[in-house]
């Protein structure tokens, strides 16, 4: 009985046209794969340049900020904020800025809008936001729980409207803040970080000032 004729070795063409296919596969996915690495290279680059632009461009605006260290403002480490280097105490359940108060609060401002403005021609278009937080003293002849010191809207009122005391003395006396240096009244009422406590609590009745770059301007 004879054998099988029908296995046959493809021929020479065949075994090219293979070959030649199976590289081009290879080759194709090689290009595919070096340039998903180049894309992912480049985008690292370009994030990588974006992070030394922002952080250059906020150690210009620490170095400006740091300028406001005068006989005006100080900075608190504590809390990471400038402050008045004078203090500015209302009398109780009121928010008409004392007398005394008055003029150096005018140059404190004048002082702070000059500084503000060189810094923001410098930095590109970075806003700033400057807030004054007016914050109200417990009433320690009671206790905290007590309906006395209860932060109701009263106290809130009190507080913000404390604020808007010294942002309006600053207009009276020809302040004005151009719109990249947004300056806002807030009101803390018996809250806010930096509180004074115990036999200081008194001390609150005041407010403090807070500069802060608006993040969101800080990359354009």
């Amino acid at each position: 009985m004879k054998e099988s004729k029908d296995f046959f070795w493809p021929s020479y063409v065949d075994l090219m046209t293979a070959l030649f296919l199976t590289m081009l596969v290879l080759f194709v996915l090689s290009y595919k794969l070096f340039k998903d690495k180049q894309r992912d290279n480049d985008k690292l680059i370009y994030d990588l340049k974006v992070q030394v632009q922002e952080k250059r461009k906020l150690d210009e605006i620490k170095a400006a900020l740091k300028r406001l260290e005068s006989n005006y403002f100080e900075y608190n480490a504590t809390y990471k904020r400038y402050e008045l280097k004078f203090p500015v105490t209302f009398a109780s359940k009121s928010d008409v800025l004392p007398a005394n108060a008055q003029a150096p609060l005018i140059k404190a401002g004048r002082f702070l809008l000059n500084q503000m403005q060189a810094q923001a021609l410098k930095t590109d278009n970075v806003q700033y936001l400057i807030v004054v937080e007016g914050r109200a003293a417990k009433d320690l002849r009671y206790p905290p729980n007590d309906v006395h010191n209860l932060d109701g809207p009263a106290v809130r009122q009190l507080s913000y409207s404390r604020a808007l005391a010294v942002i309006r003395l600053w207009e009276q006396a020809g302040l004005r803040f151009p719109s990249n240096l947004e300056v806002v009244a807030a009101g803390s009422g018996f809250r806010g970080a930096g509180r004074y406590t115990g036999s200081q609590e008194a001390l609150n009745k005041r407010f403090i000032i807070q500069i802060q770059p608006k993040i969101g301007s800080i990359g354009k």
